[in-house]
């Protein structure tokens, strides 16, 4: 799944439950993908807060196949920034 199809996915969510804070994912060379409000652009902008994980990792986050809580103790994604807005995004997923 490429970045831009994750984007489509989560843009299906924003569309029923807008976000009030922003979130960014950094896949490092696989790009960015930031979510503000009701939409999910490939931009890299300042967000509240920044999930850096692979592209791979978030492939399978977003399929239901990593836990997040998980993932973030075993290393395989990092939160920097405000913490509680991480956790808005099981509401976005589920």
């Amino acid at each position: 799944m490429s970045l831009s199809a994750i984007a489509q996915r989560l843009q299906r969510g924003l569309d029923k439950r807008p976000l009030e804070d922003s979130i960014k994912f950094d896949c490092g060379a696989d790009g960015t993908l930031t979510l503000s409000g009701g939409s999910a652009q490939l931009v890299d902008r300042p967000a509240d807060c920044t999930i850096g994980i692979s592209l791979a990792n978030l492939e399978k986050m977003i399929a239901g196949k990593l836990n997040p809580v998980t993932a973030f103790a075993t290393g395989r994604l990092k939160v920097s920034g405000d913490m509680s807005v991480a956790l808005k995004l099981g509401k976005l997923l589920g």
